[in-house]
């Protein structure tokens, strides 16, 4: 017999929330790991806001929506509001109960500068690191180190000399300027619109963009992400990020770091062995900082093997978790989120042991 449709919504639902998450989701080993991080670093919500007044929405809603916005590449935190509205997984990741009104969007922008002076990412990054050191999942020994563009969230029309006249001339918009033929540079120039970004291009041949540039250490057993940091782009600021990033690792007897031919310098080779690090750098063909001492031997191999595993978690940062247009402006907004990209990269590499 034919079924008919019931005009009639009901009024009650007697099936909870937590029914209706298939018990073999791969969502719930991620919020088993999430919540295990959260709860560590709890203590230190307390100190964030104040024992009166008007409750607020917990930190711990707003730090898993933000690794929801992460994992399912939601473009944009008015989207991930409405999605979280609607959707029933993502209410029952963040926490909201059926019936429970969803906040704004601007929520996510007030509470950041908050989260960020408390150094909550930094926080639930080394929670994370913890249970994978836990499953003895990372190396101690032997790391690699990398960089990469990330696009600033400005034009370059907005690159604008640093001496201009603050009124802008009548009659001249921004599709009236022509910069083609201009000399501009970084010290003469900057971008109106994030004052922290830099112009540079990747190589020769390519074009100039207002960029960030990016920075990971991984280790080389699973290729974990164990360190980051966000610089100005700049050639030299990958060997003193590379440098600073190893320096946060203890330092044990027989340490190896590896790179690409962009690191084999004096500068940084020096600056790894002054912490007693063997640089497994690639060799270049000529005037390298490294020679067949170090080349020829069996370690080098396998980290040249090993350390394009570093190429995967740019690739999924920039494919899945939005790194490859920014979306927030200030290297304190941009250090913020790209250590909470890695921190839903390594929750992700995390859940395949779980």
């Amino acid at each position: 017999m034919r079924g008919e449709i019931d005009p009639q919504a009901c009024m009650f639902s007697y099936v909870d929330l937590e029914s209706r998450i298939p018990p073999d989701h791969p969502i719930r080993k991620v919020r088993k790991i999430v919540d295990k991080a959260l709860e560590e670093i709890e203590i230190w919500f307390d100190d964030l806001y104040a024992t009166g007044g008007r409750p607020s929405i917990p930190p711990e809603m707003l730090i898993r929506a933000s690794l929801l916005q992460i994992l399912f590449t939601v473009r944009s935190e008015r989207q991930l509001c409405e999605r979280i509205d609607y959707d029933l997984m993502f209410r029952w990741f963040v926490g909201l109960g059926m019936d429970d009104p969803m906040w704004d969007h601007s929520t996510f922008s007030k509470n950041r500068e908050r989260l960020m002076a408390s150094q909550i990412d930094e926080l639930l990054f080394e929670a994370i690191k913890k249970q994978a050191y836990a499953k003895q999942l990372l190396s101690r020994d032997h790391f690699t180190v990398d960089g990469t563009l990330l696009e600033a969230s400005a034009s370059l029309k907005s690159f604008k000399p640093k001496d201009r006249p603050r009124e802008k001339p009548p009659g001249r918009g921004d599709r009236e300027v022509d910069f083609h033929g201009q000399k501009r540079s970084n010290k003469t120039h900057e971008s109106t619109t994030d004052g922290d970004s830099r112009l540079f291009r990747k190589g020769p041949g390519k074009e100039a963009k207002l960029t960030y540039m990016g920075h990971i250490l991984t280790e080389n057993r699973n290729g974990f992400i164990v360190e980051t940091e966000v610089t100005p782009s700049g050639t030299r600021q990958e060997w003193d990020a590379g440098i600073s990033m190893l320096a946060g690792q203890s330092t044990r007897p027989g340490q190896t770091i590896g790179a690409d031919k962009g690191y084999d310098t004096g500068d940084f080779v020096l600056g790894c062995r002054a912490f007693g690090v063997t640089p497994h750098v690639a060799a270049k063909k000529s005037r390298g900082a490294v020679d067949g001492r170090t080349t020829g031997t069996e370690g080098y191999a396998i980290s040249q093997r090993k350390r394009k595993k570093v190429e995967e978690c740019f690739g999924w940062m920039k494919t899945f978790g939005l790194m490859h247009k920014l979306r927030h402006r200030g290297r304190a907004n941009v250090s913020w989120i790209f250590r909470l990209t890695a921190t839903a990269y390594n929750i992700t590499r995390l859940k395949a042991y779980a």
